[in-house]
């Protein structure tokens, strides 16, 4: 995954956009504060969407008026949004000026990180790329382990903590095994049957692995891991 591999915020970014688009998507944006309290100004945040938006939404505020983030304050799904998402006269007056600058529709995951963070990854197209919105079930999981590695390997930027100065976690050999299973893209299933386990004993050494990187999802303990030279990409 290129995003561990940048060195700087901006190529970081660019990668993100990257990434976007081999999805079909025309625009990227990530942003993320260390909790929820803190104003959404102070993000960190990288896009590819047009300056003198992001300009005008910060001034004016309208992630107050944006759903797609109420959506998120409040859940852990994905939200697919397009104009029919922009109900209220305020928030219709709001999506046709997001439209102006490429932003009819598109799909954004909530972020909500293990010590409080809380964000925001939305992949957005234009109208005249419409037909590349795609949202079957295999691209939601593709987005959904591209926003986990976002959240991890944005963490250097952030100044929140420094990948050198994490505390080195130790798994059992099983636990690195699943891992690595998972990196791949297996099921527990299917990483119970190559390593002619239950799905329960796999459940079990991954639920361990978590735990000890103290992340709540598999794919960040994956991403844990390839930080701290435990797992090779």
């Amino acid at each position: 995954m290129k995003l561990l591999e940048c060195d700087t915020s901006e190529k970081w970014g660019a990668a993100l956009c990257a990434i976007a688009e081999i999805c079909g998507y025309d625009h990227a944006l990530f942003g993320v504060v260390p909790e929820k309290k803190i104003p959404f100004e102070q993000a960190f945040l990288q896009s590819n969407y047009s300056k003198e938006w992001r300009s005008k939404y910060d001034i004016l505020q309208l992630h107050t008026v944006d759903p797609v983030v109420t959506h998120c304050l409040g859940s852990a799904l994905p939200i697919v949004w397009d104009g029919n998402t922009f109900r209220s006269k305020e928030q219709n007056e709001f999506y046709e000026e997001a439209k102006y600058y490429g932003l009819q529709n598109g799909i954004s995951l909530p972020v909500h990180g293990a010590t409080g963070e809380f964000g925001v990854l939305s992949f957005a197209s234009s109208e005249k790329n419409a037909d590349a919105l795609r949202t079957s079930g295999e691209l939601l999981a593709a987005i959904s382990l591209i926003r986990d590695y976002a959240l991890e390997s944005s963490r250097r930027f952030q100044n929140q903590e420094k990948t050198e100065d994490l505390p080195k976690v130790n798994l059992t050999r099983r636990e690195l095994e699943c891992l690595k299973w998972v990196m791949c893209g297996k099921s527990s299933w299917e990483v119970g049957q190559i390593l002619s386990c239950s799905e329960a004993t796999i459940n079990f050494h991954i639920e361990n692995s978590k735990k000890k990187f103290k992340v709540m999802t598999r794919q960040q303990a994956v991403v844990k891991a390839i930080q701290q030279g435990l797992l090779s990409l």
